[in-house]
């Protein structure tokens, strides 16, 4: 588009139709290029930083790898990085690491929601 624009094969409307864009992109477009010599996109603007980066994520990564059924709250505990536990769960995702539930915790209750003498379908009153 710009190189069309450059090589003056029409006004910035017409052009604009020939790509089916906005004038006003366009117009964008021709102004970032004169304010900063280039299209690339601009840098991220901010944010929070990350709680966990460089020696504090590879200290997660060790501490879930010795321990994989540590909770969320131990872990931010063990590393003592003042964080959500939410922090803590996103850096456990960026490592790409699984937490694996202990074998000495009881089985989860598998029992029937229903008695045995309730019938499907029915309030459980008597007809």
């Amino acid at each position: 588009m710009l190189q069309a624009y450059d090589a003056k094969l029409g006004s910035q409307s017409k052009i604009a139709k020939m790509f089916r864009v906005s004038r006003k992109c366009l117009c964008d477009l021709l102004k970032l290029r004169r304010q900063t010599g280039s299209l690339a996109p601009k840098l991220h603007g901010g944010g929070r930083q990350a709680a966990y980066e460089g020696k504090t994520l590879e200290r997660l990564r060790e501490l879930v790898e010795q321990q994989p059924d540590a909770t969320l709250e131990e872990l931010r505990e063990r590393t003592g990085v003042m964080c959500s536990l939410t922090a803590v769960h996103n850096a456990v995702v960026r490592l790409d690491l699984r937490f694996k539930k202990s074998r000495c915790t009881p089985a989860n209750k598998t029992a029937p929601m229903l008695s045995s003498s309730a019938r499907r379908g029915t309030s459980g009153r008597p007809r």
